[in-house]
């Protein structure tokens, strides 16, 4: 049976972590070793922040209804328990936007809000 090399599917994985690589930092995109390591960890990175990114939005769009709901004179929590009471089922995303590009929409809402309370 005759010896089989890796020369060509070596360099071929080789040239995939490499290409991965791009754009890191010194060694960390010329030496395989080192970009394998750091491409581990940086898939990583991209997995725990894509979960991340959802809550960091939630917590935007929450502040931002807050910040609108108090210029129209109530709390966050009652906002949002007049907004069920009224049946209105607009989200937290729809709701900032309207406080943050459309304030005189955001205070009809905040009056029909009132009127379930």
């Amino acid at each position: 049976m005759a010896r089989v090399k890796t020369g060509v599917v070596r360099r071929k994985k080789h040239k995939k972590i490499l290409k991965l690589a791009r754009g890191f930092y010194s060694g960390r995109h010329k030496h395989f070793r080192k970009a394998k390591e750091q491409l581990e960890r940086s898939l990583v990175y991209a997995y725990r922040d894509r979960r991340r990114k959802k809550r960091e939005f939630r917590k935007l769009w929450i502040i931002r209804i807050n910040a609108a709901c108090r210029l129209n004179g109530l709390s966050y929590s009652r906002f949002m328990n007049g907004l069920k009471k009224a049946g209105i089922e607009l989200d937290r995303k729809i709701l900032a936007d309207l406080a943050m590009n459309d304030s005189a929409g955001f205070t009809k809402i905040a009056e029909e809000v009132k009127k379930a309370l």
